[in-house]
């Protein structure tokens, strides 16, 4: 990924600003405390908490990103390797219950990514 690319800021939990700080408080997002996000970037101070309820939209982003996943999974199980209906319903929920913590980590990175730009010159 190259700096300065809004996927960037997503797939490496970077500030979306600056993409030097850190986004999340823990780096593994399958350790207790998931969510829990810095209050303000400690490179450039750019404040992640926008408003009040300013991560409601990132349920959204959540939602198309499961769906995403889910007509990849289809396509994969059961229009090429000819999988029963029943088997790739099952296969999806255990997905989606395995990938949860990274769907909500990353929905609330690609929601901030829709209203903060990079920009190289915040220090």
């Amino acid at each position: 990924m190259f700096k300065g690319t809004k996927f960037y800021s997503i797939f490496s939990n970077k500030c979306p600003k600056c993409q030097e700080g850190e986004f999340f408080v823990n780096k593994n997002p399958y350790k207790a405390g998931f969510i829990k996000m810095h209050d303000s970037c400690s490179h450039c101070g750019e404040s992640f908490n926008k408003e009040v309820g300013f991560y409601y939209g990132a349920m959204y982003v959540s939602y198309g990103v499961n769906i995403a996943l889910g007509i990849a999974l289809f396509i994969l199980s059961v229009v090429i390797f000819n999988m029963d209906l029943l088997w790739y319903l099952f296969l999806f929920f255990c997905l989606v219950a395995v990938l949860f913590p990274w769907t909500m980590r990353t929905s609330r990175l690609i929601y901030i990514n829709l209203f903060v730009s990079y920009d190289p010159t915040k220090k």
